[in-house]
């Protein structure tokens, strides 16, 4: 039988897989609940509400599954929340240059789900716990890398100074919420591969120095992110 590893096809590049269209047609949601405050309320009394989509592992089995979290980092900015987001290396065995939040597997000394991605983006990216307040989470998400991932959501106040693992990640950046909150911005890819149809979300953002190629938040990061639209458009 073969190695677990090769029972998972990969992915194309998603640059290259056409859009299909965008969901425009859907609201942003409403400024009024993009507030530090305004999301405090949200997770602390959630709506009745399902997540889109619970992860894009399900075609792709052949090994262990491990539990795993991510943090959401809303930073309070004068202008509004941003997200705070990395770029994997290249040399990284998953996921290699995608984008993504900070966040990994839970290791035995985690009390909790908040406690592995609050150390994971601490190692990752050097933001201090003191500056980080947990205020809630999002359904578990199932990865076709095998991670059982819960995202943390958390405001971030600055001043903090990031200091990143050279190792793990190239680079971080910020994405206005109110941004990847409109659906207007969110793409759909359709593709066939392995016998099956796969589809994904894309959600690009102008790189800051001029560069005609955009970061593509996709796959999963853009997953979850349709996720917490869901939630608080609920």
């Amino acid at each position: 039988m073969k190695p677990a590893e090769t029972l998972r096809p990969p992915m194309p590049n998603p640059l290259v897989v056409p859009v299909s269209g965008t969901d425009a047609h859907l609201p942003a949601v409403d400024a009024r609940r993009l507030g530090a405050e305004a999301l405090r309320q949200r997770f602390a009394a959630p709506p009745a509400w399902s997540p889109e989509t619970i992860g894009d592992g399900r075609l792709f089995e052949g090994r262990e599954r491990a539990a795993a979290s991510v943090l959401v980092p809303l930073i309070e900015r004068p202008g509004g929340l941003t997200v705070l987001l990395t770029r994997r290396n290249d040399h990284l065995r998953d996921h290699a240059g995608q984008i993504s939040f900070p966040g990994g597997r839970t290791e035995e000394g985690d009390a909790d789900a908040a406690a592995t991605a609050l150390r994971e983006t601490e190692e990752e990216v050097g933001l201090a716990r003191q500056h980080i307040e947990v205020i809630g989470w999002l359904p578990e998400y199932r990865t076709v890398t095998f991670y059982d991932v819960t995202p943390v959501i958390a405001l971030v106040r600055p001043p903090f100074t990031l200091q990143l693992d050279a190792q793990e990640v190239a680079e971080a950046f910020e994405v206005p919420l109110a941004f990847l909150m409109n659906p207007a911005h969110h793409q759909r890819h359709s593709f066939e591969f392995g016998g099956y149809r796969r589809e994904f979300l894309s959600m690009p953002w102008p790189r800051s120095e001029g560069s005609t190629e955009p970061y593509l938040i996709w796959g999963a990061t853009a997953a979850m992110l349709r996720n917490l639209y869901r939630f608080l458009s609920a």
